[in-house]
């Protein structure tokens, strides 16, 4: 690695630059006296959160201390459990300052770099035999040592390793005294993680937990510190051992087993470590395969596969839409990963990242690109564009500078599925698949709608878990982008998906539920054309209900178009005194509603409620949605998404009481599509003079016609 290094620093403009960067940073922080450990070990950094806006407390690397945390808003906190929370991130930065110094050293021969890594590193091996098993940990956790989790001790642990290697392959002299600590460390930490993996796989039967994979990423870098090729070929053969983990933890579609974007990313990161690890005993684990097929390089498609148009990974169940911590982990893995695999989508994903991390144009920044990155910037305007037409540096088919034409896609074990045509500036991901454990959230046949050019109506993940917000929204349905009956949330369950095609004329898919609620089936029937996305929600309660169809957009309205004949009322809620009502773990919590479109009238044919919202650009997205007899509509005010919930969103909640209800939404983003219900119950979509007809069948939606009219 090292040599690398060094190489990237003098061949590369952006390595030349970045190792600037990096070296300035250390400075910086050096000069600010900050680069000290604490004598206190770390808390849970998920309660590192802001009670009153819900959102992540400012972390500042330079500060050597802390009593008091400074929220976004401008909130000052104080408390044991905030002071915790903000040990770990110190921690974790002294860690990361290490394995930085150690690159700076290895690029440039600064002799003082390495000083400071040993410093570092020394300091910790020193001190980690003094923390005791955290006595404040939770009891659900497996305790660590030098924080609550075990969990995070192992990803720490991790860097401080990895930084230890780096010096070790630049020949960096420790003395005596330092390398006795570090053994005494490493000793300690290998019988620790060793015990967290026995009670993980063997007591309580959960080998296939992500805790697992990061108890092995932290024993194989224990085990090539000390050169123990054994220790690390038994462990990744083993109940629980990488390969193990790998057929168990990851789905044949190759998604991590909870559905969740944030948690797929944070176990691939782990098996990398443990690859690289491992190729340094000459064992090759980068092509290696589950039972069912499962492999690294399918875990990399198939975050290829769920990335918009620019590059940016949906919130699935647990996890933040944007947070710098996980655009670093990111940038890491899609280093590594674009240099070992070259699949061309995984560059649009890394310049998303960079982007997230700093760099407007998503050029390489920070460390991940000096230790990871290889050959050109991907951040560049061209990258890598050879004579040949569309093929770049990194060996991929490059179709522009942001991305390529992706199809559609099913994605069955995990229960997801994509619909993309190249024409159409709209895509969507649904949700039909199975919960995700204690990461997933109550979403059955949620629908994320993406616009190339910007997120429309996505998922929002999650906030972290010491917010309240966590169970009182965030996981909840009327959140998502879906069906919730009587202000209550679904129950955990599987959806199906009963139709999923491909044609020339359009992507079709057809999604049912029938465990939300006892005696309810719903299914979402979602087609999409070269001109619009059809949205036809069917819903039979099984009992008389209020049955409540959500859809949450980023983006605001621009214009309304109200149907002719309904009255429009700001602040006329569905419940006298201002607030829709949710029942939410046996509590009620109350969202205000804005305004209210008008209940159609009870007799007479379906009418149009118009909406158009307008997309960063210039670009814009037209929404019709019918609203028949006894349907109600309400625009009403939620959380904002979980990256500042405190700034609130507005939803459109689409109601009916009754045992059955029939939602049918279409957007489009070149003109205006209108939609009409005819006495067969059909439906009439039309879009720049052409019309189709789609009807329901036992079959599912059948479209006919192509029909133009001028």
């Amino acid at each position: 690695m090292s040599t690398g290094i060094r190489s990237k620093a003098e061949k590369h403009a952006w390595g030349r630059r970045v190792l600037a960067e990096l070296k300035e940073e250390l400075d910086r922080l050096e000069a600010a006296d900050s680069l000290h450990i604490p004598v206190e070990p770390g808390g849970w950094w998920h309660q590192y959160v802001c009670s009153r806006h819900h959102a992540e407390l400012l972390f500042d690397p330079a500060e050597r201390d802390a009593q008091s945390f400074l929220c976004p808003h401008g909130c000052r906190i104080e408390g044991e459990a905030y002071r915790g929370a903000w040990l770990v991130f110190k921690h974790q930065s002294l860690a990361r300052a290490a394995l930085q110094a150690a690159a700076v050293y290895a690029a440039s021969r600064e002799a003082s770099y390495a000083l400071l890594a040993k410093r570092i590193i020394a300091g910790y091996a020193r001190q980690f035999p003094g923390y005791p098993v955290h006595p404040d940990a939770q009891p659900w956790m497996l305790k660590g040592r030098a924080f609550h989790q075990a969990l995070t001790e192992a990803i720490w642990s991790t860097t401080l390793l990895r930084a230890c290697l780096l010096l070790y392959d630049e020949g960096v002299a420790w003395t005596e005294a330092e390398r006795e600590a570090i053994d005494g460390y490493l000793r300690l930490l290998e019988t620790s993680m060793t015990e967290y993996r026995h009670i993980l796989i063997h007591e309580r039967r959960n080998a296939e937990n992500n805790y697992t994979a990061w108890l092995n990423a932290a024993l194989s870098c224990v085990y090539a510190v000390k050169g123990d090729r054994g220790g690390l070929l038994a462990l990744i053969a083993g109940e629980g051992g990488w390969k193990h983990h790998l057929s168990i933890g990851v789905k044949p579609d190759q998604l991590e087993f909870e559905g969740s974007t944030y948690y797929h990313v944070f176990v691939l990161r782990a098996y990398l470590i443990s690859a690289e690890m491992a190729e340094r005993f000459g064992i090759d684990l980068y092509d290696a395969e589950g039972t069912a097929g499962q492999s690294m390089s399918g875990m990399f498609d198939v975050l290829a596969a769920l990335a918009d148009d620019r590059g940016v990974l949906p919130a699935l169940h647990d996890g933040p839409v944007e947070r710098l911590p996980y655009a670093r982990e990111i940038a890491e893995i899609m280093e590594i990963g674009l240099g070992r695999y070259r699949q061309p989508g995984i560059v649009p994903i890394l310049r998303e990242a960079y982007r997230q991390m700093g760099d407007p144009d998503g050029a390489r920044c920070q460390l991940e690109a000096l230790l990871y990155g290889e050959g050109e910037d991907p951040g560049a305007r061209r990258f890598g564009e050879s004579a040949a037409a569309g093929t770049n540096a990194a060996g991929c088919t490059d179709s522009g500078e942001t991305g390529l034409q992706r199809d559609s896609r099913l994605l069955p074990d995990s229960g997801f599925v994509l619909g993309r045509r190249a024409s159409n500036a709209l895509s969507f991901l649904a949700d039909f698949g199975p919960h995700g454990g204690s990461h997933g959230h109550y979403d059955k046949l949620h629908l994320t709608l993406m616009h190339r050019e910007t997120a429309f109506a996505p998922d929002f993940g999650m906030v972290p878990y010491g917010s309240e917000l966590r169970k009182q929204w965030f996981a909840e349905t009327a959140s998502h982008n879906t069906v919730s009956l009587g202000g209550a949330s679904q129950a955990a369950h599987t959806g199906s998906c009963l139709r999923f095609e491909e044609t020339a004329a359009h992507t079709y898919v057809w999604l049912r539920s029938e465990g939300a609620y006892p005696g309810c089936r719903m299914d979402r029937h979602l087609l999409l054309t070269d001109r619009w996305l059809l949205d036809w929600f069917e819903v039979a309660a099984g009992e008389v209900a209020s049955i409540e169809w959500w859809m949450h957009p980023v983006v605001p309205v621009e214009a309304e178009a109200v149907p002719a004949g309904v009255e429009t009322r700001t602040e006329q809620p569905p419940d006298e005194d201002g607030f829709y009502r949710l029942a939410i773990d046996g509590e009620w919590q109350r969202l205000p509603v804005v305004k209210r479109y008008g209940a159609v009238a009870p007799v007479g044919s379906a009418r149009e409620l118009r909406l158009t919202y307008k997309v960063p650009g210039g670009g814009r997205i037209y929404h019709t949605a019918l609203l028949r007899p006894g349907d109600e509509a309400y625009a009403v005010r939620t959380p904002g998404t979980s990256v500042d919930p405190s700034r609130p969103l507005t939803a459109l909640l689409h109601r009916r009481q009754g045992r059955s209800a029939r939602f049918v939404h279409v957007y489009s983003a070149g003109a205006r599509t209108a939609l009409k219900e005819m006495p067969s119950g059909a439906i009439q979509v039309e879009s720049a003079g052409e019309i189709r007809i789609c009807e329901l069948t036992e079959q599912g939606l059948t479209v006919i016609g192509g029909e133009r009219h001028e």
